[in-house]
């Protein structure tokens, strides 16, 4: 196997593609990168749940395919002089790497051992501008479960409608829907759930461009196909929470606040509140302002917040942390506060009708006095 390629492109395909080589595996041959010399030159990583292939411009002179040692392959090639960098691999898998002035000789492996990728059709796959994609992602990725009591809850759901993509995420204590209207209807109606650790990785390769990212569903898998970058990765199995029956709904409280401030606010009085002892922020919604405060074996901590609307004296307690986690990914300038009670949780969801998402935090009991 001969080529020769650009470092840069080199380095970025190793870098996307080595995300997903196994760290220590019982299957040696997936600790390593599999590189593939044909037409072009493709990189692929997998560790039997996540593969990620990346196909890099490459003048071949000779094909073939071989496993290198992953991060001694990256470490030299991220070293070596800018300019082209020339990969020769003999038949003994001895590797020669030179640029420049530069050369290094290490060992790979056969590829024959290495295990096939699912294999999932891309002929009814579904487009989706990159930043759309990367909007759904990172707007409900951190409510996914943590724990494994529930695995179906540690990954994202979609919903693929005519009219809409949404993706949704619960872990018992709060819920996150986006949702994005595209211009030309999806022509299908899907529902799966991708795992967080997959999705993780989607969202570092996707860029904030208006370029197409396209995913494809199989029966046990989805395959994301992003610019040079092919994502495969496990669908997790199991009942989702039907979401769309415990979001409150026709609140009989609603109320406006500017996301900045109420996001500086909530940042302010979670200054105090340590991951140790979640104590929970006070919200007392009154006419026009909203009141925050907390007491914590570190100190206490008071501020007051502009509201449009009455709250009518509700008195609610929340982990600060959650809300401060939803305010972080809202789009809008102006998000409505939803409320029914001091039992019931808050809903987010946008002042303005170009925006599509709700955040539902439940409440945390609080002391009286």
């Amino acid at each position: 196997m001969r080529f020769t390629c650009e470092k840069s492109m080199l380095v970025q395909g190793l870098n996307i593609a080595g995300r997903a080589v196994a760290v220590k595996s019982s299957l040696s041959v997936i600790e390593g990168i599999l590189c593939r010399a044909g037409d072009g030159l493709s990189l692929t990583g997998y560790n039997m749940e996540t593969g990620i292939t990346y196909c890099v411009d490459a003048d071949v002179t000779d094909p073939g395919q071989c496993i290198l040692p992953a991060k001694l392959f990256g470490d030299i090639i991220r070293r070596l002089p800018e300019g082209p960098v020339t990969v020769v691999v003999d038949d003994s898998f001895k590797v020669s790497i030179r640029a420049g002035y530069a050369s290094f000789t290490i060992s790979a492996e056969s590829a024959d051992d290495y295990p096939e990728l699912p294999d999932v059709s891309a002929s009814r796959s579904i487009a989706i501008p990159q930043q759309k994609l990367k909007e759904l992602i990172s707007g409900t990725i951190f409510a996914v479960a943590e724990n494994q009591s529930r695995p179906v809850h540690t990954g994202v759901k979609f919903e693929v409608e005519d009219s809409s993509i949404s993706a949704i995420a619960v872990d018992g204590f709060r819920l996150a829907r986006r949702t994005y209207h595209p211009e030309t209807p999806t022509g299908r109606v899907l529902s799966f759930v991708v795992p967080a650790a997959g999705l993780k990785e989607v969202e570092k390769i996707l860029t904030d461009s208006e370029e197409d990212a396209a995913f494809s569903l199989g029966p046990k898998h989805i395959l994301f196909e992003i610019g040079s970058a092919t994502l495969v990765c496990r669908l997790l199995e199991g009942e989702f929470l039907d979401w769309r029956r415990v979001v409150p709904t026709n609140c009989p409280v609603k109320l406006c606040a500017h996301v900045s401030d109420l996001s500086a606010s909530i940042e302010r009085v979670g200054l105090i509140v340590s991951e140790k002892y979640k104590s929970p922020v006070r919200c007392v919604f009154s006419d026009q302002v909203l009141l925050l405060k907390t007491n914590t074996t570190i100190g206490a901590a008071e501020d007051r917040c502009a509201i449009a609307g009455d709250g009518k004296e509700l008195e609610i307690g929340f982990n600060v942390r959650y809300l401060a986690d939803a305010l972080r990914v809202i789009p809008s300038e102006e998000v409505v506060l939803e409320l029914t009670n001091g039992l019931s949780p808050i809903v987010l969801t946008p002042a303005e009708e170009k925006y599509d998402y709700s955040y539902m935090v439940l409440p945390v009991r609080i002391k009286n006095g």
